[in-house]
């Protein structure tokens, strides 16, 4: 399937197919919900896709250090030579980290602004800093650079039925809300890398702070305080969702199931923190594979329809450019 992804792209050079590989095999170990829904784009959108967030996953890594065999320096090191590269790589269309050679032909291709990706490192620095934000609007900083931006990197690969302004906010805020549901999921995990993204206000109005996290974190046992602190933050990541939903009709019609998918999957999680009484910080809730299957399965139903209408002219912005009615064949 990657080569048809490479070809249908019309990517052709070898060693810049080995790097949008690499970012694909990135984007399918470490991003499983999104990758299932990612399957549901057109061919020749897919790779663009693995770019983006293959890119974002290795920036990631180089923070967390999930092995933790690295200094606070070294990680330091690397991200700043990653930044360098990425920059350079913007300008050029290359970069010397097969990572970087990608993100940066996709950025070229899309006409993706570069400040979007330099959001993205300055609170990739944060996190190497920082670890805790105390209230919501310290935190909405934060999820801009990480998680907002990449919304909006993607805009333009999906492409638009509306001026792509109108749809921006709506990516932006579905990119944070995919975010908070990563770290309402992860509260456990980020505990132990010493980092708290809960805002310590939302934290505070119900009796929570660190040690008590770390108390319920180290003994297994489950506090009422705490969980009325998880439900809270539930309900404020679901309030996020609410106002990113409306931009997927401003979607393609043929992106609309990859999107779908990935909302439904997202949600499910929110969904699988309740069902297991928001014990998040003794295990990770999970979408199980029936349901995983059954969304990805509805998606293919909706892929098959977009594409029986695609002879239909419509009116899709993108890359910048105003909406433009064409007719595209289907696949």
């Amino acid at each position: 399937m990657t080569r048809r992804e490479l070809d249908a792209a019309g990517i052709t050079d070898p060693a810049l197919r080995a790097a949008y590989t690499r970012c694909r095999r990135l984007n399918a170990r470490h991003g499983k919900t999104y990758f299932l829904a990612t399957r549901l784009l057109p061919l020749e959108r897919r790779s663009a896709v693995h770019a983006l967030y293959g890119f974002a996953r290795w920036a990631d890594d180089i923070v967390d250090d999930l092995d933790r065999t690295l200094a606070p320096q070294e990680r330091d090191r690397l991200l700043r030579r990653l930044e360098s590269d990425l920059t350079s790589g913007l300008r050029s269309g290359g970069g010397d980290e097969p990572v970087v050679r990608a993100v940066a032909d996709t950025a070229t291709r899309y006409a993706i602004e570069p400040v979007l990706f330099s959001d993205f490192m300055s609170s990739m620095r944060a996190d190497l800093t920082v670890t805790d934000y105390p209230t919501y609007a310290d935190l909405q900083r934060y999820v801009h650079g990480s998680a907002a931006v990449i919304g909006l990197q993607m805009l333009p690969v999906l492409g638009t039925v509306t001026a792509r302004e109108e749809a921006a906010p709506h990516a932006a805020a579905l990119g944070v809300a995919f975010q908070l549901t990563n770290f309402l999921r992860d509260v456990g995990e980020d505990l132990d890398r010493g980092r708290v993204y809960l805002p310590g206000d939302l934290l505070a109005a119900h009796g929570v702070d660190r040690p008590l996290l770390e108390w319920s974190r180290h003994t297994g046992r489950t506090d009422p305080r705490i969980r009325a602190a998880l439900v809270a933050a539930e309900a404020m990541t679901r309030e996020v969702y609410r106002t990113a939903e409306p931009g997927i009709a401003m979607l393609d019609p043929r992106v609309r199931p990859c999107i779908g998918a990935a909302f439904t999957l997202y949600g499910g999680i929110l969904d699988a923190i309740a069902e297991q009484e928001y014990t998040v910080l003794h295990r990770r809730a999970v979408v199980s594979r029936r349901r995983r299957a059954a969304t990805a399965a509805a998606g293919v139903l909706r892929v098959a329809g977009a594409r029986w209408q695609a002879h239909v002219p419509r009116r899709v912005a993108t890359a910048g450019g105003p909406a433009v009615e064409r007719k595209e064949p289907a696949r």
